[in-house]
């Protein structure tokens, strides 16, 4: 099976009931998306598949179409994405455990709806669960990224 993971081609002798997660970490070695409850209700896991924002442990990598970004490809090369750039001034992250999650999350979000309310924000937020409570923080930065995008300074 051919998976393209982050711009990049892989091809992978798996089982297609696999869940993403595990090809994602077992197999390609890419660790930035976690394994936090294995029933998609975390969103500890998230990445995008076609810019969608999927719980990876949920899906299996023979239903996978089309490409799937993780947080190591959600910026270029030498540049982090806007939203990770105000992760870092916001401060976001305590244990950091659910933020790549976080982030997957949020940058999803800004890419279909660039002007989100707080609401909308809490809404497409509630999916990813942060046990150290840095929700004020994440729509902080989010609010700040959604800035940055439209060419304001975060």
């Amino acid at each position: 099976m051919r998976l393209n993971v982050n711009g990049q081609v892989h091809d992978l002798d798996v089982e297609p009931e696999m869940p993403l997660l595990w090809v994602l970490r077992d197999e390609l070695r890419i660790t930035g998306p976690k394994y936090g409850c294995g029933i998609a209700m975390c969103g500890a896991c998230t990445v995008h598949i076609n810019g969608a924002a999927v719980r990876s442990c949920s899906v299996p990598v023979g239903q996978v179409q089309g490409n799937v970004t993780t947080i190591e490809g959600l910026g270029k090369p030498d540049a982090l994405h806007a939203v990770q750039r105000a992760w870092v001034e916001h401060q976001v992250a305590q244990c950091g455990y659910c933020q790549s999650g976080q982030i997957m999350s949020a940058a999803a979000l800004l890419a279909s709806n660039p002007t989100p309310t707080d609401a909308q924000i809490d809404e497409a937020m509630s999916g990813n669960l942060c046990r150290c409570g840095t929700y004020p923080r994440i729509r902080e930065a989010v609010k700040a990224s959604a800035k940055a995008l439209k060419g304001g300074a975060a």
